[in-house]
Protein backbone atom coordinates (compact mmCIF):
# COMPACT_ATOMS: atom_id res chain seq x y z
CA UNK A 1 0.00 0.00 0.00
CA UNK A 2 1.15 3.50 -0.52
CA UNK A 3 1.66 5.68 2.21
CA UNK A 4 -0.80 9.14 2.04
CA UNK A 5 -0.15 10.78 5.66
CA UNK A 6 1.36 9.98 8.83
CA UNK A 7 1.94 12.21 11.44
CA UNK A 8 -0.87 13.23 15.09
CA UNK A 9 -4.53 12.72 14.34
CA UNK A 10 -7.04 15.38 15.05
CA UNK A 11 -10.56 15.65 14.62
CA UNK A 12 -11.66 15.11 10.93
CA UNK A 13 -12.99 18.12 9.42
CA UNK A 14 -16.29 17.96 7.60
CA UNK A 15 -17.96 20.50 5.76
CA UNK A 16 -21.63 20.24 4.88
CA UNK A 17 -22.40 19.29 1.47
CA UNK A 18 -24.38 16.03 -0.37
CA UNK A 19 -23.03 14.22 1.07
CA UNK A 20 -20.45 15.13 4.28
CA UNK A 21 -17.17 15.56 2.87
CA UNK A 22 -14.37 14.57 5.16
CA UNK A 23 -10.98 15.25 5.60
CA UNK A 24 -8.59 13.28 7.66
CA UNK A 25 -6.25 15.56 9.68
CA UNK A 26 -2.23 14.43 10.63
CA UNK A 27 -1.11 17.36 12.55
CA UNK A 28 -2.46 20.95 12.03
CA UNK A 29 -1.71 21.02 8.23
CA UNK A 30 -1.54 18.05 6.62
CA UNK A 31 -5.34 16.87 5.74
CA UNK A 32 -6.47 14.09 3.43
CA UNK A 33 -10.19 13.90 1.59
CA UNK A 34 -11.34 10.71 2.10
CA UNK A 35 -13.98 10.63 -0.65
CA UNK A 36 -11.22 9.45 -3.38
CA UNK A 37 -10.50 6.67 -0.67
CA UNK A 38 -14.36 4.94 -0.19
CA UNK A 39 -14.76 1.50 -1.21
CA UNK A 40 -10.91 1.34 -1.59
CA UNK A 41 -8.35 -1.02 1.08
CA UNK A 42 -6.86 1.30 3.88
CA UNK A 43 -4.84 0.80 6.48
CA UNK A 44 -4.14 2.31 9.85
CA UNK A 45 -1.42 2.69 11.89
CA UNK A 46 -0.80 3.87 15.16
CA UNK A 47 3.04 4.70 15.17
CA UNK A 48 3.14 3.64 19.38
CA UNK A 49 3.75 7.83 20.26
CA UNK A 50 1.25 10.33 21.60
CA UNK A 51 1.97 13.97 21.80
CA UNK A 52 -0.11 15.93 24.10
CA UNK A 53 -2.21 18.23 21.55
CA UNK A 54 -2.13 20.97 23.86
CA UNK A 55 1.77 21.40 25.35
CA UNK A 56 3.36 18.55 22.96
CA UNK A 57 4.35 16.37 26.01
CA UNK A 58 5.02 12.47 25.14
CA UNK A 59 2.27 10.96 27.01
CA UNK A 60 1.97 7.08 27.49
CA UNK A 61 -1.92 7.59 27.94
CA UNK A 62 -4.17 10.20 26.33
CA UNK A 63 -6.78 12.35 28.69
CA UNK A 64 -9.65 13.83 27.19
CA UNK A 65 -9.10 12.43 23.39
CA UNK A 66 -5.38 13.74 23.36
CA UNK A 67 -4.27 15.82 26.56
CA UNK A 68 -1.12 14.72 28.92
CA UNK A 69 -2.40 14.47 32.30
CA UNK A 70 -1.45 17.84 33.87
CA UNK A 71 -3.12 19.91 30.61
CA UNK A 72 -5.87 17.73 31.58
CA UNK A 73 -6.12 18.72 35.06
CA UNK A 74 -5.91 22.13 34.22
CA UNK A 75 -7.08 23.92 30.94
CA UNK A 76 -10.66 24.61 31.06
CA UNK A 77 -11.20 22.67 28.10
CA UNK A 78 -10.91 19.83 29.81
CA UNK A 79 -12.83 20.47 33.05
CA UNK A 80 -16.47 18.75 33.99
CA UNK A 81 -18.25 21.90 33.37
CA UNK A 82 -17.52 21.36 29.64
CA UNK A 83 -19.49 18.37 29.69
CA UNK A 84 -22.06 19.36 32.00
CA UNK A 85 -22.77 23.22 31.51
CA UNK A 86 -25.01 23.61 34.36
CA UNK A 87 -21.69 22.93 36.40
CA UNK A 88 -20.31 26.24 35.38
CA UNK A 89 -18.48 28.03 38.44
CA UNK A 90 -17.25 30.92 36.15
CA UNK A 91 -19.65 33.18 37.96
CA UNK A 92 -17.15 31.83 41.79
CA UNK A 93 -14.57 33.11 40.79
CA UNK A 94 -12.86 29.28 39.95
CA UNK A 95 -12.79 28.83 36.07
CA UNK A 96 -9.48 27.92 35.01
CA UNK A 97 -9.05 30.17 32.40
CA UNK A 98 -11.40 33.25 32.95
CA UNK A 99 -10.07 34.74 29.12
CA UNK A 100 -10.80 31.52 27.90
CA UNK A 101 -14.24 31.03 29.49
CA UNK A 102 -15.41 34.71 28.12
CA UNK A 103 -14.16 33.86 24.75
CA UNK A 104 -15.85 30.25 24.54
CA UNK A 105 -18.62 30.07 27.17
CA UNK A 106 -19.83 33.39 26.98
CA UNK A 107 -20.95 33.01 23.25
CA UNK A 108 -24.20 33.03 21.84
CA UNK A 109 -24.97 28.94 22.32
CA UNK A 110 -28.03 26.89 20.77
CA UNK A 111 -30.43 24.25 22.05
CA UNK A 112 -31.46 22.00 19.54
CA UNK A 113 -32.98 18.72 18.81
CA UNK A 114 -31.73 16.03 16.44
CA UNK A 115 -32.00 12.93 15.48
CA UNK A 116 -29.05 10.60 15.61
CA UNK A 117 -30.30 7.26 16.88
CA UNK A 118 -33.64 8.61 17.53
CA UNK A 119 -34.68 11.90 19.40
CA UNK A 120 -32.21 13.56 21.72
CA UNK A 121 -31.64 17.21 22.81
CA UNK A 122 -27.81 18.74 22.76
CA UNK A 123 -26.43 21.97 23.08
CA UNK A 124 -23.79 24.13 20.97
CA UNK A 125 -22.01 27.49 20.63
CA UNK A 126 -23.81 28.79 17.29
CA UNK A 127 -20.98 29.15 15.46
CA UNK A 128 -20.61 25.30 15.46
CA UNK A 129 -23.68 24.51 13.68
CA UNK A 130 -23.75 22.12 11.75
CA UNK A 131 -20.63 20.79 12.64
CA UNK A 132 -21.93 19.33 16.24
CA UNK A 133 -24.51 18.01 14.93
CA UNK A 134 -22.28 16.01 11.94
CA UNK A 135 -19.81 15.42 14.33
CA UNK A 136 -22.60 13.80 16.13
CA UNK A 137 -24.08 11.71 13.14
CA UNK A 138 -27.24 13.08 12.82
CA UNK A 139 -29.58 12.67 9.90
CA UNK A 140 -31.76 15.54 11.10
CA UNK A 141 -31.57 18.40 13.22
CA UNK A 142 -33.65 21.76 14.42
CA UNK A 143 -32.53 25.23 16.34
CA UNK A 144 -35.06 25.57 18.89
CA UNK A 145 -33.65 28.14 21.67
CA UNK A 146 -31.03 30.47 21.85
CA UNK A 147 -29.07 31.83 24.79
CA UNK A 148 -26.36 34.30 25.89
CA UNK A 149 -23.93 31.57 27.44
CA UNK A 150 -23.26 28.16 27.97
CA UNK A 151 -24.95 28.38 31.52
CA UNK A 152 -28.12 28.82 30.81
CA UNK A 153 -27.90 26.36 27.46
CA UNK A 154 -26.94 23.56 29.95
CA UNK A 155 -30.11 24.31 32.51
CA UNK A 156 -32.14 24.26 29.81
CA UNK A 157 -31.11 21.09 28.42
CA UNK A 158 -31.53 19.44 31.99
CA UNK A 159 -35.21 20.40 31.87
CA UNK A 160 -35.63 19.42 28.64
CA UNK A 161 -33.57 15.85 29.12
CA UNK A 162 -36.29 14.72 31.79
CA UNK A 163 -38.50 14.39 28.82
CA UNK A 164 -36.06 13.65 25.73
CA UNK A 165 -32.79 11.54 25.68
CA UNK A 166 -29.66 13.86 25.86
CA UNK A 167 -27.24 11.09 24.18
CA UNK A 168 -26.65 9.10 21.53
CA UNK A 169 -26.45 5.53 21.05
CA UNK A 170 -23.78 5.63 18.73
CA UNK A 171 -23.95 2.03 17.79
CA UNK A 172 -27.93 2.67 16.90
CA UNK A 173 -26.21 5.49 14.90
CA UNK A 174 -23.36 3.67 12.91
CA UNK A 175 -25.91 0.53 11.75
CA UNK A 176 -27.67 3.71 10.21
CA UNK A 177 -31.69 2.18 10.95
CA UNK A 178 -32.97 5.88 11.64
CA UNK A 179 -36.33 6.88 11.58
CA UNK A 180 -36.93 10.66 10.28
CA UNK A 181 -38.92 12.45 12.94
CA UNK A 182 -41.01 15.68 12.51
CA UNK A 183 -38.66 17.77 14.73
CA UNK A 184 -41.09 20.92 14.40
CA UNK A 185 -43.57 18.90 16.29
CA UNK A 186 -41.71 17.82 18.65
CA UNK A 187 -40.04 21.25 19.59
CA UNK A 188 -43.72 22.88 20.06
CA UNK A 189 -44.46 19.37 22.18
CA UNK A 190 -41.55 20.30 24.18
CA UNK A 191 -42.15 24.05 24.79
CA UNK A 192 -45.67 23.63 25.90
CA UNK A 193 -44.63 20.84 28.33
CA UNK A 194 -41.52 22.92 29.79
CA UNK A 195 -43.34 26.19 29.61
CA UNK A 196 -43.75 26.91 32.89
CA UNK A 197 -39.65 25.63 34.25
CA UNK A 198 -38.21 28.33 30.77
CA UNK A 199 -40.59 30.82 32.38
CA UNK A 200 -38.91 30.39 35.75
CA UNK A 201 -35.18 30.49 34.01
CA UNK A 202 -36.68 33.73 31.90
CA UNK A 203 -37.71 35.23 35.95
CA UNK A 204 -34.23 35.06 36.96
CA UNK A 205 -31.92 35.48 34.04
CA UNK A 206 -34.18 38.24 32.08
CA UNK A 207 -37.01 37.95 29.41
CA UNK A 208 -34.92 37.91 26.69
CA UNK A 209 -32.15 35.30 28.21
CA UNK A 210 -34.12 32.85 26.76
CA UNK A 211 -34.87 32.97 22.86
CA UNK A 212 -37.43 30.78 20.25
CA UNK A 213 -36.11 30.20 17.12
CA UNK A 214 -39.51 29.44 15.16
CA UNK A 215 -38.03 30.22 11.50
CA UNK A 216 -35.33 28.03 11.66
CA UNK A 217 -36.04 25.11 9.79
CA UNK A 218 -34.89 21.58 9.97
CA UNK A 219 -31.92 20.43 8.15
CA UNK A 220 -31.48 16.96 7.16
CA UNK A 221 -27.96 15.76 6.92
CA UNK A 222 -26.47 12.67 4.44
CA UNK A 223 -23.01 11.21 4.55
CA UNK A 224 -20.61 8.98 2.93
CA UNK A 225 -22.02 5.48 3.95
CA UNK A 226 -21.95 2.84 0.99
CA UNK A 227 -22.87 -0.18 3.21
CA UNK A 228 -23.70 0.20 6.87
CA UNK A 229 -22.74 -2.29 9.50
CA UNK A 230 -25.48 -4.88 11.04
CA UNK A 231 -23.20 -5.51 13.95
CA UNK A 232 -20.70 -2.89 15.26
CA UNK A 233 -17.48 -4.05 16.04
CA UNK A 234 -14.90 -1.49 17.29
CA UNK A 235 -11.23 -0.93 16.96
CA UNK A 236 -9.08 0.11 19.69
CA UNK A 237 -5.10 1.64 19.00
CA UNK A 238 -4.58 0.59 22.22
CA UNK A 239 -4.81 -2.88 21.98
CA UNK A 240 -4.66 -3.36 18.34
CA UNK A 241 -2.52 -0.59 16.63
CA UNK A 242 -3.04 -1.58 12.98
CA UNK A 243 -6.47 -1.84 11.67
CA UNK A 244 -7.30 -2.83 8.21
CA UNK A 245 -10.12 -2.54 5.82
CA UNK A 246 -12.03 -1.60 3.08
CA UNK A 247 -13.42 1.82 3.72
CA UNK A 248 -17.19 1.45 3.35
CA UNK A 249 -18.11 4.72 4.95
CA UNK A 250 -17.58 7.95 7.59
CA UNK A 251 -20.54 9.14 9.81
CA UNK A 252 -20.19 11.15 13.03
CA UNK A 253 -16.22 10.63 13.90
CA UNK A 254 -16.26 6.91 12.77
CA UNK A 255 -14.59 5.42 9.86
CA UNK A 256 -16.92 2.70 8.58
CA UNK A 257 -14.44 -0.69 7.59
CA UNK A 258 -15.70 -3.61 6.30
CA UNK A 259 -13.53 -5.15 9.43
CA UNK A 260 -15.13 -3.45 11.88
CA UNK A 261 -15.70 0.70 12.88
CA UNK A 262 -13.09 3.11 14.62
CA UNK A 263 -13.66 6.42 16.49
CA UNK A 264 -10.85 8.76 15.06
CA UNK A 265 -11.85 11.65 17.81
CA UNK A 266 -11.23 9.21 20.04
CA UNK A 267 -7.51 9.02 19.46
CA UNK A 268 -6.40 12.35 18.91
CA UNK A 269 -2.79 12.92 19.34
CA UNK A 270 -2.05 9.66 18.51
CA UNK A 271 0.94 9.42 15.85
CA UNK A 272 -0.97 7.22 13.07
CA UNK A 273 -0.04 6.95 9.41
CA UNK A 274 -2.53 6.29 6.56
CA UNK A 275 -2.24 3.97 3.66
CA UNK A 276 -4.30 3.08 0.79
Amino acid sequence: MELIATGALRKMEVSLAEPVRYRMRFGDDNTVDMAPLLDRPIELTFEGTINCLHCGRKTSKSFNQGYCYPCFTRLPQCDSCIVKPEKCHYHEGTCRDPAWGERNCFAPHVVYLANSSGLKVGITRRQQIPTRWIDQGAVQALPILEVDNRLHSGLIEQIFAAHVNDKTNWRAMLKGDVALIDLAAERDRLLALCAAELDALRTRFGVDAIRELPEDDALKINYPVLVHPNKVTTFNFDKQPQVKGTLLGIKGQYLILDTGVINIRKFGAYQVSLRA
